[in-house]
Formats: C-alpha cells, sequence, structure tokens
C-alpha cells in the first residue's frame, strides 16, 4: 500500500514513520497551502517546553488569500531574518543534546541557503534526513488533487492510505499504526516526554538509533 503525504518542515516522527513504513510515499504537491500545519512549521523541544518554529511565506498578490495557493507554488519569504532565527533556536534546544555537533554541518545549511519555493525546500529537507535516519523511501510526487475521503485518516482506495489532514500540529487524528515510544530528550527531567516533536529532536537525541523509534 501506497501513503498520500503532504510536504513538511522537518517534520514530526510520525510523518517520517510513514516514509519508513510504507512500501511506496506519495507527496502532494497539488493541494492549496494550510497555515499552522507542518507544511511549513516544526515543533522543538526548549527549556520552556515546546516551541513552534514556523517558516514564513509570500503571498501570491494575484489571489484573495494565501489558502489559495497550490502548495507547490508557495514562496518563501526573507521576511523577520527567520532562518537566523531557527538556527539559534536549534543551538538553544539541541546544543547540549548526544549527538547535536554529530549532525550540525548536515541541519546548518539549510539556514545558510536561500530556497525560492517552500516545497523545494522542504523536499531536500526530506532527502537529507532519509539520508541521516538511514531510510530509503520509495517517494513519488502527485500528479493531481484527490479529494479528502472524509474527516477520517482514510483510505481513498484499496491501495492508498491519505494522511494528508491526520497528521497535524492542532487535534491531528487517531492513528493506530503509530506509537510515540518514549527516548531520551533533553529536558524530560523538567517537562516529561514531549511525544511526536520534529524529527530533528529525535536525530540530535538518538543518533543512529533514530530509525528503532520510527
Amino acid at each position: 500500500m501506497k501513503a498520500l503525504l503532504s510536504t513538511t518542515y522537518f517534520g514530526p516522527a510520525q510523518w517520517y514513520q510513514k516514509l519508513y513504513r510504507y512500501e511506496e510515499v506519495e507527496i502532494e504537491q497539488w493541494e492549496s497551502f494550510q497555515k499552522q500545519t507542518y507544511r511549513n512549521r516544526c515543533l522543538i523541544a526548549t527549556t520552556q517546553g515546546v516551541q513552534a518554529l514556523t517558516v514564513p511565506v509570500e503571498r501570491n498578490s494575484q489571489l484573495s488569500a494565501l489558502n489559495s495557493q497550490l502548495i507547490k507554488d508557495v514562496r518563501i519569504s526573507d521576511h523577520g531574518n527567520w532562518r537566523h532565527l531557527h538556527w539559534n533556536a536549534l543551538v538553544s534546544a539541541y546544543g547540549e543534546s548526544p549527538f547535536f555537533e554529530y549532525y550540525q554541518d548536515d541541519i546548518r545549511p539549510f539556514f545558510e541557503k536561500r530556497w525560492e519555493f517552500l516545497f523545494d525546500f522542504n523536499e531536500e529537507i526530506r532527502m537529507k534526513m532519509c539520508e541521516l535516519v538511514d531510510i530509503q523511501p520509495k517517494a513519488s510526487y502527485s500528479l493531481e488533487f484527490r479529494e479528502v475521503a472524509n474527516s477520517q485518516l482514510s483510505t481513498l482506495n484499496s491501495q492508498l492510505k491519505d494522511y494528508r489532514e491526520g497528521i497535524r500540529p492542532k487535534h491531528p487524528m487517531a492513528d493506530p499504526d503509530f506509537e510515540a515510544k518514549p527516548y531520551y530528550q533533553v529536558y524530560q527531567q523538567k517537562h516529561g516526554f514531549l511525544a511526536n516533536l520534529s524529527v530533528l529532536d529525535l536525530l540530535f537525541n538518538m543518533g543512529p538509533e533514530s530509525i528503532f523509534y520510527l
């Protein structure tokens, strides 16, 4: 069976689990952009708790609303020096984690180089994270938009499982195939285990063992 996924910015462990466990994955490129989702947001653990890092995007002046844009056409904004802020947040949150020093040279370029389109940026991230976690998904891109079947995680047909709306930061849908197995986190004594954060949290804390938690 194939999994249908929305694009993500350093997506959560649940999203990478689908890349690892499904025979094939299809990345949606024809859906409309949705704000406050993993499409341009990731969640990390800090000394204050969970923090969201959001990539600012440009609004197309020819469209009435940002969510009218196709995800493949959404451009990244340079507003607010966000690359510097995101990298500093990661250094502050994970600088003392077991594997940050080992992986930082692989991750830093995403906050130094400029990408024009969010979808292309996310795909470069996905390929690098798969390399670092050591998974080799068979991935392709959607050729057309398929309507969401219903409000639950659903099978659009006998060969395609739709996770586009199910994997989200707020009010995620129940996913019986995903268990957020606890692993070591830097601030665990303070906050307890924080489940399903960005794959960066897993990588910086567990390193080569990350794959065993997917």
